[in-house]
């Protein structure tokens, strides 16, 4: 070793001390020439030898041959760069040990890597080895093989979605009868249990620890809280400032899956806990699957949403009958407005109702229920509903909740006071209080115009400050609560109609029933609400955080589902009940992380190895190329190079411009030799750069297509300034058409006449789907008729059935574009066209027509991206894929067409021109 380079045969260094002696034997080689006085060297005076040979070499020379040969030594005592030191030694047996956990995903490859050095190290010193994953423990005796049977293994192994039992690794571990060293590659995570197992391991050898320097962050499941949604995210790590970008997936409109929403966490200096955040209206709370943590590879970094955050079952109920006649007046209408948008509504009787089992009911002045009635509605309430009531004259007026508040009330209400909103009662309407912190409703904003004139009013007593969530600016109650069983009882104290309050005509309204209507499904049910289910797993989460179909796992029990560990039966996913589904995450809402310690006598290493790169190849070809430049100064000192200098100066002539005038060519030879090198497809640059870029790449699609299917070998299109450029070099040339694009020149249409009396075609493009039929319908239409009416255009009409158009390449009768429609026009055959079996003879500069007009936007239906991939979508699925690839061969007749004239159309006379010749 010499600092981070070793030699693999250090002896052959050696050699280099006769590196002195090499520089001896080539400085007396050639040998000094010998002077000896002759007068008739006089007569050679002048005269020029055209061979010479220098009388020593040249000191540089010399270098150049000792760096050679310096080099060839190095490069054979076989050096290599950052060798590494074998970190198995010794004789017995070997045990690598990897925890294979959701949060090992995040490094897996390195820790494979790693894993692979031991077994190759372990190999040369003819170990025997065994590699075992906590995660999926051997059911037997740990089987010790050699380092070559386990190499091909050890890459096909995956991290578990959940952590490892290190209760039952450590019981694994004392049945472990011989002695082995012990290499553990750990998560890096303080797993319960992990203590007894590294005491385990300790009674077998010595144990070392490899473990990731990586910053681990993972997701708890979001939660619902006052209107908007929160989660945590955990790390294990570093402390530095850090910021996580975490996205919201969810279904579009279509049912497509995509990101709906997207939030930052921020963990401050020496936090280990990141809150984030996102406020979400109802509509797209609803489509939410999972939420994601940006970068992060692994199932803890996911956070499966189930029906918590979705749309509940809300029931509501009047005490009175309603009036058709005056909706407004309804005690049901305001809800109904406020409730439709976010949740399922239904109505009906109370048996009824409490059959169905919503999540929330909603009663308008009910005051006394029957007792068969009350003792269900209370059963219910208890089980987890939430049952929210407004006050109203049959409440006020009824005997409900005087004594006491009974179990379906949260307070007792006062006798007489304000209860309907006599003169006598109210001085003025009075505003709501700004909601306190403790309140649902925190953070709320009041409009200045929520005044209430009437209400029911509470019995005080020394809790009804403890259930009351919302009062008015005097202090009296508005809203209260109150606990029963696992749900909650809510009293309004105004009516669900404007005839109380203002309330139910402002978006308060809305949003405090909001508020109220999403706590009544807690997400994470306890085993006992569980008890006696069976749940279906649908999408599991493997190790580096995908989501897979279950396939056919077998169900899971309720209370296993709410509080059992994961593991390898009960995998983190979404499963399905009878009516809701349930999402089991790696983290629980509480969850903490902790950072793994270690024993002082373990020693801790990292994930990363510097790879040993081996430089005999470097060194050798080094070598190689100093010999080669020395062969040339050899031959240059001996003047032997004059050939190959004259050579090398004949073919710098050859290479550039003949004459003396020549020059660079131009932008319009360069523009000319371009489109004449190859078939060329062209179109006009309109000054749009989106709608350019467009014609560009669809043009550029149609041209691979011909590539692939045709022998027709486009070159790259050209976009063309119809002002400047020469338009006779592209057989086609296409034009979209804009509302704001610009009128040609005189000169640019007399181009443009030329080009279409030369053969040339043009193909219009209005991109309208035809809805104006290229009349004054659109804008597209309408520039149309603009700009072609200086050209000329001869006589037109929608393309016959019969056209060569339907048959130069491929049998076609439709003519897509990413609008599907089959108006399409091209120049009329004459009156008198010759007509052999049923088919129009058409002699059209050479059957070619000159323009051809459309609005199915081709380009948008050919368009490809730089790898090959279709740009714009058309229409939906299979279908729509076939209608680009009608598109597309719409596109190859189209070229062929221009390119081969009328040869479809003339195949219909060789059955007369081989009669007339009387073949």
């Amino acid at each position: 070793m010499i600092g981070p380079l070793a030699f693999a045969t250090p002896l052959l260094l050696l050699a280099l001390v006769a590196l002195p002696v090499l520089w001896w034997l080539l400085r007396a080689v050639p040998p000094a020439p010998i002077r000896r006085r002759f007068p008739g060297i006089a007569l050679l005076l002048g005269l020029k030898d055209d061979e010479s040979q220098t009388d020593k070499t040249p000191w540089w020379l010399l270098l150049l041959r000792m760096l050679a040969v310096a080099a060839a030594i190095i490069g054979f005592a076989g050096p290599v760069l950052n060798p590494q030191e074998e970190r198995v030694a010794g004789d017995g047996p070997l045990l690598i040990v990897l925890d294979s956990s959701w949060a090992s995903a995040r490094d897996w490859p390195l820790r494979l890597d790693r894993a692979g050095l031991l077994l190759d190290d372990a190999g040369r010193q003819g170990r025997e080895v065994a590699v075992v994953q906590l995660t999926d423990l051997p059911s037997g005796a740990v089987s010790f093989q050699t380092a070559g049977a386990w190499a091909p293994r050890v890459p096909t192994l995956q991290p578990a979605p959940y952590a490892p039992d290190m209760a039952a690794a450590a019981e694994w571990v004392v049945g472990i009868d011989v002695p082995a060293e012990v290499f553990w590659f750990s998560d890096g995570v303080a797993h319960e249990g992990r203590d007894d197992l590294t005491a385990a391991f300790e009674t077998l050898g010595p144990v070392s620890v490899f473990q990731g320097d990586r910053d681990l962050i993972a997701l708890a499941p979001p939660r619902f809280e006052d209107g908007v949604i929160r989660g945590d995210l955990l790390r294990v790590g570093s402390d530095t400032p850090r910021d996580v970008p975490v996205v919201a997936y969810g279904l579009d409109p279509s049912g497509l899956p995509r990101d709906l929403a997207r939030a930052t966490a921020t963990f401050e200096a020496g936090a280990m806990v990141a809150p984030v955040e996102f406020d979400l209206p109802p509509e797209l709370r609803n489509r939410l699957t999972r939420f994601e943590l940006n970068g992060e590879r692994h199932a803890g970094a996911i956070a499966l949403t189930d029906d918590a955050l979705q749309r509940r079952q809300v029931a509501l109920i009047s005490g009175g009958a309603e009036d058709e006649q005056q909706a407004l007046l309804s005690p049901l209408h305001y809800l109904r407005e406020a409730l439709d948008p976010t949740a399922d509504l239904m109505e009906g009787a109370l048996s009824d109702i409490l059959v169905a089992s919503p999540d929330v009911i909603m009663l308008a002045d009910v005051a006394t229920f029957a007792p068969e009635e009350e003792a269900a509605l209370v059963e219910w309430v208890e089980a987890g509903g939430l049952l929210v009531r407004f006050a109203g004259t049959r409440m006020a007026g009824s005997d409900v909740a005087r004594d006491e508040a009974g179990p379906l009330m949260p307070v007792r209400l006062r006798i007489g006071g304000r209860t309907v909103g006599g003169a006598m009662s109210w001085g003025e309407p009075k505003e709501l209080e700004p909601f306190t912190e403790g309140s649902p409703f925190f953070g709320l904003t009041i409009p200045d115009d929520v005044q209430v004139t009437s209400q029911v009013v509470a019995q005080p007593d020394p809790t009804l400050s403890d259930r009351t969530i919302a009062s008015l600016t005097d202090g009296t109650p508005l809203v209260t609560r109150a606990p029963l069983g696992q749900g909650s009882v809510v009293l309004f104290h105004v009516t669900a109609n404007a005839e109380w309050s203002s309330l139910p005509l402002s978006g308060l309204f809305v949003q405090m029933l909001e508020r109220l209507a999403v706590s009544t499904r807690p997400v994470a049910p306890e085993a006992e609400d569980l008890e006696g289910t069976v749940w279906i797993p649908e999408e599991v989460l493997d190790g580096f955080g995908v989501l897979r179909d279950a396939g056919t796992r077998p169900g899971v029990l309720g209370e296993e589902l709410a509080d059992a560990p994961l593991s390898a039966a009960l995998l983190p996913g979404l499963y399905a009940g009878e009516d809701r589904r349930l999402a089991r995450n790696v983290l629980a809402q509480d969850a903490t992380l902790v950072a793994a310690g270690w024993p002082n006598d373990i020693p801790v290493e990292g994930m990363v190895v510097i790879e040993p790169t081996d430089l005999m190849s470097a060194f050798l070809t080094g070598a190689l190329a100093l010999l080669l430049i020395d062969a040339i100064a050899a031959l240059w000192l001996a003047g032997r190079l004059g050939g190959l200098t004259r050579a090398a100066a004949l073919l710098v002539a050859l290479s550039l411009p003949q004459g003396a005038d020549a020059q660079s060519l131009t932008v319009e030879e360069e523009l000319a030799l371009l489109a004449t090198s190859e078939a060329t497809l062209a179109y006009v640059l309109t000054g749009d750069t989106e709608v350019d870029e467009t014609a560009r790449a669809g043009l550029q699609g149609l041209s691979n297509t011909l590539y692939q299917r045709t022998s027709v070998e486009p070159a790259p299109p050209i976009g063309i300034d119809l002002e400047l450029d020469e338009l006779a070099f592209f057989p086609m040339i296409y034009w979209p058409i804009t509302p704001d694009q610009d009128i040609p020149s005189a000169a640019a249409y007399r181009r443009l006449n030329d080009y279409l009396r030369g053969g040339g075609m043009i193909v219009f493009d209005t991109r309208d789907a035809h809805v104006g039929r290229f009349g004054s319908g659109t804008p597209e239409g309408r520039r149309l008729q603009v700009i072609a009416a200086p050209l000329d255009i001869p006589p037109l009409e929608p393309i016959p059935e019969d056209h060569v158009l339907t048959r130069t390449f491929y049998l076609l009768q439709d003519f897509p574009g990413r609008h599907l429609s089959r108006d399409v026009w091209v120049e009329a055959a004459p009156a008198d066209a010759e007509q052999i079996e049923g088919m129009p003879f058409r002699n059209l500069n050479d059957g070619v027509t000159p323009v051809l007009i459309g609005g199915n936007d081709w380009a948008a239906a050919w368009a490809q991206d730089a790898s090959g991939r279709a740009m714009f979508p058309v229409g939906r699925g299979q279908t729509g894929e076939r209608q680009r690839e009608i598109a597309l061969r719409f596109g190859v007749n189209l070229v062929m067409h221009v390119l081969s004239g009328n040869y479809k159309s003339d195949q219909v006379h060789v059955p007369a021109l081989l009669d007339r010749l009387g073949q």
